[in-house]
């Protein structure tokens, strides 16, 4: 049987950075399940399309969400980043 869960890599991530801005790719990578180098695309895709935005901190980066913008499937039509954030977070509480 193979393994698969209900959201993305993708949103994986932005929730993980939604809740810790400073995290390194290894420790997101860690969380996630993926290699280090999948995280980086994943976090360069989300920068370049708007939805992360990076500040350096020194030598760390900080990653603000940008949770006004809607989520890519018509099935979300009208579903923001921050809706999905506060779903997955008052289920975690």
């Amino acid at each position: 049987m193979s393994e698969w869960t209900f959201l993305t890599n993708h949103a994986h991530v932005l929730l993980l950075l939604s809740r810790h801005s400073d995290l390194r790719m290894r420790d997101l990578a860690d969380q996630v399940g993926i290699t280090e180098r999948a995280v980086h695309r994943i976090v360069s895709e989300l920068t370049s399309e708007g939805y992360l935005k990076v500040d350096k901190h020194g030598r760390r980066n900080h990653y603000s969400v940008v949770a006004s913008l809607p989520l890519r499937h018509p099935v979300e039509e009208g579903v923001q980043v921050e809706d999905l954030i506060k779903m997955v977070a008052a289920a975690t509480t």
